[in-house]
């Protein structure tokens, strides 16, 4: 009897390990910090649409971030007006080339993620 307890416990604490873990991880793929020196070597900007990319990407990453303390159909609606609205900034400040390479760029890092749905 002792040792079937003992098994049990260990699953328990194996499973909430697992939970805690899969939680973690969800959050860490909410985090869209970038090397904004990469992003602007990739993009070619200039030093005024460096800036601008950068407001713009804080803004984005900051909603990002707050989508992941909500619950799932809220963290989705979350997710696709931040990255709906990042996109139509993003618009207005780089060239139709610069904004095809930013959206394979985003599109690439959001299906890393498993934000992409």
């Amino acid at each position: 009897m002792i040792m079937t307890l003992v098994a049990m416990l260990s699953m328990t604490t194996a499973f909430a390990e697992d939970e805690n873990t899969n939680a973690v991880k969800n959050v860490e793929a909410y985090k869209m910090d970038v090397n904004m020196d990469k992003l602007s070597d990739a993009l070619h900007l200039d030093w005024n649409q460096r800036n601008a990319v950068e407001n713009i990407h804080h803004v984005f990453n900051t909603e990002i971030s707050y989508a992941a303390q909500y619950g799932k159909n809220d963290r989705d609606a979350m997710v696709k007006r931040a990255i709906d609205t990042d996109v139509k900034r993003m618009r207005s400040v780089l060239t139709n080339e610069q904004m095809r390479t930013y959206l394979l760029l985003l599109n690439t890092t959001l299906n890393n993620r498993g934000l992409n749905k």
